[in-house]
């Protein structure tokens, strides 16, 4: 059963559905925001098939089951969509761990202090708060739910360390197999439920929205056979979105290929206010296949560093340096803003592909009991990390901004919630601090679980869809991610960004001859891909994840709070939300 609600649940069960801001302020003069335009709706077939339920879960990795355990017993029916298997999301690729205040010395407090400055003056104070206090419990329920997470020789549970960190909070499984883990024991308690149904293979198409702009259902294409085969129609009170990230719209990302920004997308078209986009995180140590390698690269786990591993900048017999000492006061074990900067500034300096990490001093024995998973991918790349440097680069790896959501979980649209990668809580700011991902989806999971079932909509038909349909044609991605990760990535300039602008303008007015999950998944990266790059041009600063190379220096003055995108009919409009950094001490 959900614990009851703190006093800061909203007591009346028709509580104001809006996110914090009360609404979009009024955009500064100064802030000349481009309006553009992509398809309002997805073009798909009417729907041919219909089924009810209380409430829509989309996604199954810790957000999407957690949200559907806590709240099966609170509401009549639970629905899990899923675009793959249950299992096929990011959370079984989480290597690293989750972080939490559970060992010796440790406190919520210090945990709080890590996050708000790996953040960079842009997280939420509040969100922070109930993160690292409600995350010790969040995790031990995990625990009595199954998961096997690792213990030492004296049976306590086993903590490691990670950058941005300052304590040893990170609890992990299988050494290098957290995600895999966590997945396993949420699966298996959701096989133990049958109250709740799940249909694997389903991608969301749109929502099904009622006069009033709330949520009265949604559309769903299903790869299957039988009655619920093709495009379909599930009408219920609350959908709770957990569909992961965006990272399929660069080249180079550690997500699973179905990250391909749906939720965002979909909640976009639907007038819900997306927040920080700009704020993606690229993780600085990803296994460096070529520069042919597209989609979904190996992830060298930040915890191999937090073992003693470091980054050179040449092999060993060409002398290589570690050039993080002297950057920062934690070196190789610096949030990963700045770690991402200095190897890609170090790239930049020698006209290297990538850089190294020396790990071969934590020798056979630690590699294959820390880091079995880890030390197989490599081996199958040809690289033995035991006795060879591993070349790595940075990579997409997360979106800190999503759907802008307050406290509880809730959108900007009645009966929208949100939670994990899809969503922004607060909690990331403007760089994620290191295994605070997972932790977030289970923290907002159960919050969400708290305050939904008391402000169920009534189950209410879907209104006319007056908004512009359109379609961007699959085979537009490969360009989309080739702009994306030259002039969008980890460096960024304002002619770069204007550029894209462009680009993004020419691939959002295409039209796809062919209705498909290949273009559908394209649109939603287009739609996503185009306020993130205006974002982007419009922060003039650097600020956490977010680099600007003709704007090196952070601009409090100018720019401390967040950009939110909102749509009507296709045309999105960018504003930015004046609020004070919350990496200072408070006044």
């Amino acid at each position: 059963m959900p614990d009851e609600p703190d006093e800061g649940v909203p007591d009346e069960a028709a509580a104001d559905q809006e996110a914090p801001d009360e609404g979009v302020p009024g955009q500064p003069a100064d802030i000349d925001a481009p309006v553009r335009r992509v398809p309002g709706r997805l073009v798909a077939p009417e729907p041919g098939w219909t089924t009810t339920a209380d409430v829509v879960v989309v996604g199954s990795g810790i957000a999407g089951l957690t949200a559907a355990l806590r709240l099966r017993e609170e509401v009549g029916t639970v629905l899990v969509v899923t675009k793959d298997v249950l299992a096929a999301g990011s959370t079984q690729w989480a290597q690293g761990g989750i972080a939490a205040a559970l060992g010796p010395g440790d406190t919520p407090a210090e945990h709080e202090l890590d996050t708000l400055v790996a953040g960079a003056g842009a997280c939420d104070r509040d969100a922070v708060h109930a993160l690292v206090t409600e995350g010790p419990d969040a995790v031990r329920e995990l625990i009595a739910l199954g998961t096997n997470f690792d213990h030492d020789p004296n049976g306590e549970l086993s903590l490691t360390r990670e950058g941005g960190h300052h304590r040893d909070r990170i609890a992990h499984a299988g050494g290098d197999a957290t995600g895999a883990e966590i997945q396993r024991a949420l699966i298996a308690a959701i096989e133990q439920a049958p109250e709740i149904e799940v249909i694997q293979h389903a991608l969301a198409v749109d929502l099904l929205l009622a006069d009033d702009g709330g949520v009265a259902g949604l559309t769903l294409h299903v790869m299957g056979e039988g009655q619920r085969d093709g495009v379909g129609a599930v009408h219920c009170r609350a959908v709770v979105l957990a569909s992961g990230g965006l990272g399929q719209v660069f080249s180079q990302t550690t997500n699973p290929a179905v990250s391909t920004g749906d939720g965002m997308a979909v909640a976009l078209r639907a007038g819900a206010v997306l927040r920080d986009l700009e704020f993606v995180q690229f993780h600085p140590t990803v296994m460096y296949l070529g520069p042919d390698s597209i989609g979904q690269q190996p992830l060298i786990s930040e915890a191999v560093r937090g073992e003693g591993a470091f980054l050179v900048d040449a092999l060993p017999e060409e002398g290589g340096n570690r050039f993080m000492l002297g950057v920062h006061e934690l070196a190789d074990l610096a949030p990963r803003d700045v770690v991402a900067k200095a190897i890609t500034r170090r790239m930049n300096e020698t006209g290297r592909p990538h850089m190294w990490l020396d790990a071969r001093h934590l020798g056979a024995d630690l590699w294959e009991r820390r880091f079995p998973t880890i030390l197989a991918t490599t081996r199958s790349h040809g690289v033995d990390p035991v006795t060879e440097l591993i070349p790595v680069a940075p990579a997409c790896h997360y979106a800190s901004g999503g759907v802008r959501t307050d406290l509880w979980g809730r959108s900007s649209v009645p009966g929208l919630y949100a939670t994990g990668e899809v969503a922004c809580s607060g909690v990331h700011g403007a760089n994620r601090l290191a295994s605070n991902s997972l932790l977030e989806g289970l923290v907002f999971s159960r919050r969400i679980a708290q305050v939904l079932p008391g402000e169920l909509r009534p189950l209410t038909p879907p209104a006319d869809d007056a908004r512009t349909p359109g379609l961007v044609p699959g085979g537009a991605r490969r360009e989309l991610q080739d702009v994306m990760t030259s002039r969008v990535g980890v460096l960024r300039s304002a002619a770069g960004l204007a550029d894209a602008a462009g680009m993004l303008d020419k691939l959002a007015g295409q039209s796809a001859e062919v209705i498909d999950q290949d273009s559908w998944e394209t649109t939603n990266l287009v739609t996503i891909a185009v306020a993130l790059a205006d974002a982007a041009a419009l922060r003039e600063e650097t600020r956490g994840s977010h680099w600007r190379e003709d704007f090196p220096d952070r601009d409090d003055a100018g720019f401390a709070g967040h950009f939110d995108v909102v749509m009507a009919d296709g045309a999105s409009t960018l504003q930015l939300v004046p609020a004070p950094p919350t990496d200072r001490d408070e006044p």
